[in-house]
């Protein structure tokens, strides 16, 4: 009952506002997954191809677009965790580490929001996602890992091939050092 009574004021609507940040711990996987990522760059780069491609103004009245950078966050996610999205999209109105994720630096429980982001919403984002687009981000992403230090030109390798989550797929680099060497006779 006693953290009940601390969050009363947050889970009611009223008062002041839970900082993501300070309640998700650094030490926490997602937190740590999301503070890899150069996310002012990478929105700016899905704003900029999204625009180009449907310059469609939006329409006035219905629900207020969902942001870029919510979206991409839980596109990404959905892939690192393996979730549908569904399940997903429901971590986002009930796990704080995964709002972090998402870009929400504060939030309040507001019970009128049934869904925050509805399944549909994130399937249709990602057929918006063209190969160009996913290129970009991949260099990106290439960029800030190598900047930052997190890995070595020499050995950066981008897999595009997909692959189902946990499979033993055989490839080359795989199989390279398996076999014992064996002289010509």
């Amino acid at each position: 009952m006693g953290i009940l009574r601390h969050l009363q004021h947050w889970v009611m609507g009223r008062g002041p506002h839970l900082q993501t940040a300070e309640f998700v711990p650094e030490t926490h996987p997602i937190r740590q997954w999301a503070d890899t990522f150069p996310w002012d760059a990478m929105v700016h780069t899905v704003e900029h191809s999204l625009t180009r491609r449907f310059p469609k103004k939006r329409p006035t009245g219905g629900r207020p677009p969902v942001s870029p950078r919510v979206l991409l966050a839980l596109e990404l996610l959905k892939h690192e965790l393996g979730e549908s999205d569904e399940d997903v999209c429901q971590r986002l109105r009930t796990d704080v580490a995964v709002m972090y994720a998402c870009g929400l630096s504060e939030v309040t429980a507001d019970r009128s929001q049934a869904h925050f982001v509805l399944p549909e919403t994130l399937a249709q984002f990602r057929r918006r996602l063209d190969q160009d687009l996913m290129d970009d981000l991949v260099a990106i992403q290439a960029a800030a890992a190598l900047e930052e230090g997190l890995v070595s030109p020499a050995h950066l390798l981008v897999d595009t091939f997909p692959s189902e989550q946990g499979s033993q797929r055989v490839t080359d680099a795989t199989t390279l050092y398996k076999g014992p060497v064996s002289e010509p006779s």
